[in-house]
């Protein structure tokens, strides 16, 4: 490798990508063409970066296998930043086998590292989890630390341990020091300041506070029914019922929660559950079936009482009865917690991520345009989707993630 290279391979991991540009802006060698590919990742333009790395791959040819896997792994990389989550994963699997059978141990965890990255945005913890014990983080150079750092925050995070989270980023904020690259130490502050934000509502007895991601895990863990309106289950300990394709049994269930101990009119639950203005016989007939179906959800940790005006909840063994709401209760508040990591996301991977049909993204974000809470770019495949400033921040308890010992 000469001199250039050299120089532009160490401005780059220095974060100087002007200077490693400067090297290398007029070559067309396969390792120029790469640098240059992953400086234009860095600097934003993904469209260009992905034809520079396809172009280097080509060049370093057949005998370089190698060197073709480093872009395959960069390629994938840029895929993660770009949110282009159909990028088909096979292929990073294959380069991370030959640089493990060529000795390249560097590269060959960092393509581990951005398997478990893409797993995590999707919400497969597990398997994120496994992905990340593989690897051995002790060559990682500072940079990849604190980006590997991050991800066990979080993961964490999503499974609410905030005491784990916080001791992450704390590891995170270090390498990031050592690292000495500004915009790799502003992520990691960014955060750290996240766990200190309102993750979710407390609803209890007519009364409501926001609480932050420490005081979400000591109401899961406490001896009260939670009713948790961000996964749409039920919960006591480690006893979780998930109503998640319920949705009128959830409705139910947390009209009853709100208003515990006291009953709640039959017509304010027909209201709340089938959206219906006027309740007539036939309200009141599905009602009971409905409640009939929702006892039998929840026979292991309440039993639903019929009273003269209307329902009860009375919780079998918890002394108390609460709500655990997003920060703020608006439609569409999934896509909103999603696009608040600030990058611009197609409508296909958020389908991916959230487990729906990209038909109900589409709708969801067409109504998010017209409220102004989102704001698209480009055009046909190329668009993707940013939110735009919001008066309060998403819950990451909207994501698809299971809550412990769910």
């Amino acid at each position: 490798m000469d001199s250039l290279i050299t120089a532009a391979a160490r401005a780059l991991a220095a974060g100087d990508l002007l200077g490693a540009l400067n090297r290398v802006a007029l070559r067309d060698d396969p390792p120029a063409l790469a640098l240059r590919g992953i400086a234009m990742a860095r600097l934003g333009d993904f469209v260009r970066a992905r034809a520079l790395l396809r172009r280097a791959a080509r060049a370093f040819g057949a005998r370089e296998a190698v060197a073709r896997s480093r872009c395959v792994v960069a390629e994938a990389e840029i895929a993660l930043a770009s949110r282009d989550l159909g990028w088909p994963a096979k292929a990073l699997e294959g380069a991370r086998a030959v640089l493990e059978q060529r000795g390249d141990r560097l590269n060959a965890a960092h393509a581990r590292h951005l398997q478990a990255r893409r797993l995590l945005l999707i919400g497969r913890l597990d398997e994120a989890e496994r992905v990340l014990g593989e690897i051995d983080v002790a060559p990682f150079p500072p940079a990849l630390r604190a980006a590997h750092e991050l991800v066990v925050a979080s993961i964490a995070m999503r499974r609410l341990r905030s005491g784990a989270a916080q001791a992450a980023l704390a590891r995170a904020a270090r390498a990031a020091r050592e690292a000495n690259i500004p915009a790799l130490a502003a992520e990691v502050e960014g955060a750290s300041l996240f766990l200190n934000q309102p993750s979710a509502r407390l609803i209890a007895r007519g009364k409501e506070r926001l609480l932050r991601l420490a005081e979400v895990e000591t109401v899961l863990d406490s001896d009260a029914l939670v009713v948790d309106a961000c996964r749409h289950v039920v919960r006591k300990g480690s006893l979780v019922v998930s109503l998640a394709t319920r949705p009128v049994l959830f409705a139910l269930v947390r009209a009853l929660g709100e208003a515990w101990p006291a009953d709640v009119p039959r017509a304010t639950l027909i209201a709340r559950a089938f959206r219906a203005r006027h309740a007539d016989d036939s309200h009141r007939a599905r009602l009971r079936v409905e409640m009939g179906r929702l006892r039998m959800e929840l026979h292991a940790l309440a039993d639903v009482c019929a009273t003269r005006d209307g329902f009860a909840l009375a919780p079998r063994r918890a002394r108390d009865v609460v709500i655990l709401a997003p920060p703020a209760d608006q439609p569409h508040a999934a896509v909103l917690a999603l696009l608040a990591d600030g990058e611009a996301w197609s409508s296909s991977a958020m389908a991916l991520a959230l487990g729906v049909s990209p038909r109900t993204i589409q709708r969801s974000l067409e109504s998010l345009e017209a409220a102004g809470q989102v704001r698209p770019l480009g055009r046909a495949r190329a668009r993707r989707w940013m939110s735009a400033p919001l008066p309060q921040f998403p819950s990451l308890l909207l994501l698809p993630a299971p809550l412990p010992g769910g």
